[in-house]
């Protein structure tokens, strides 16, 4: 019996949500990550709109037998991996998204600054790796998704992280 692993999903450009919304439809498990900012239009109206964090890319949660109706899915072009294999991502790495996400306290980080390596050393997310950025009075810490080059800053208290040695 296969496990359930998560794997990064391509998707047409701007077609994360139709694309999330027929995996639904055919009950795979997926996850796409989200923030709120704010657009200004033309006629100076400021509007709050919800936008992939991962342009491009969701997530799903399947076995390897469900794989066939990730790719049958209109919007997704593939799963994410090489010719032989698909790579999954960390469990603890997605929910470190979801919990960025519901806290609100995610945003995209496009480049990756030169920082500290630090890793999480309490709490669910024990043993997650990234760079810590300061921005403001807070700490980010910037998860780093190697598998599809995209970042995320997520806000973790000083105090839950240690530095990693070179």
């Amino acid at each position: 019996m296969s496990e359930r692993r998560w794997y990064a999903v391509f998707t047409f450009p701007q077609n994360e949500k139709s694309a999330m919304k027929q995996l639904e439809l055919r009950e795979v498990e997926a996850f796409l990550p989200t923030y709120e900012t704010v657009k200004v239009w033309k006629n100076r109206q400021r509007v709050k709109t919800v936008m992939p964090l991962f342009p491009t890319y969701l997530f799903v949660n399947i076995e390897k037998s469900e794989r066939s109706r990730v790719l049958q899915s209109p919007g997704v072009i593939h799963i994410v991996g090489n010719v032989h294999q698909d790579a999954s991502i960390a469990a603890s790495e997605i929910e470190l998204l979801r919990s960025g996400v519901r806290e609100r306290s995610v945003e995209p980080y496009r480049e990756l600054a030169l920082g500290t390596t630090v890793r999480i050393k309490r709490g669910y997310m024990e043993g997650v790796e990234g760079v810590l950025v300061r921005k403001g009075n807070g700490l980010r810490f910037v998860l780093s998704l190697k598998l599809i080059n995209q970042n995320a800053a997520i806000e973790v208290r000083a105090e839950d992280l240690d530095q990693v040695p070179d």
